[in-house]
């Protein structure tokens, strides 16, 4: 049973992580941690014209966690926040309402589909996009009206 989730490419994911480390100077910083099973995500952000031009992880978590973080951060460079909070949205429903898997350029995180039906394991795999869109959160808190 847990061969469906810990596929071939999800162990892929979870043994390539790219932009690991932390930012010098982030426009903001976000933890996000599974009591269930100990994960940590911390991200860093920086957005720049309403694009995400930076990203670091510091990812302590378990191969789900950890191929979810590989998937955001070979995605994340590029996006606006409105894309990273659709993507929150629809890797939520996909795996908490049998929604369907993220399409376009996030194709790719359908990878994380078979996640669907172990509902222990919705945590650590969520952890990097509620940090994402916790930072995001962040840096629309510290902008100025318009």
């Amino acid at each position: 049973m847990l061969d469906d989730i810990y596929n071939t490419r999800i162990l892929e994911l979870a043994g390539n992580i790219p932009h690991l480390g932390r930012l010098a100077a982030p426009d903001a910083s976000a933890k996000a941690h599974s009591r269930l099973c100990g994960s940590t995500v911390t991200i860093d952000l920086v957005v720049r014209d309403g694009r995400v031009t930076e990203f670091a992880h510091d990812v302590k978590a378990c191969a789900l966690g950890q191929a979810s973080s590989s998937l955001m951060a070979r995605h994340i460079i590029g996006c606006t926040p409105q894309e990273l909070r659709e993507l929150r949205r629809t890797v939520t429903a996909m795996l908490k309402e049998n929604g369907p898997a993220p399409d376009g350029k996030f194709e790719e995180f359908r990878f994380l589909e078979p996640v669907r039906d172990y509902k222990a394991r919705h945590a650590s795999t969520l952890l990097t996009f509620d940090a994402v869109v916790d930072a995001l959160d962040q840096i629309d808190a510290k902008a100025p009206a318009a």
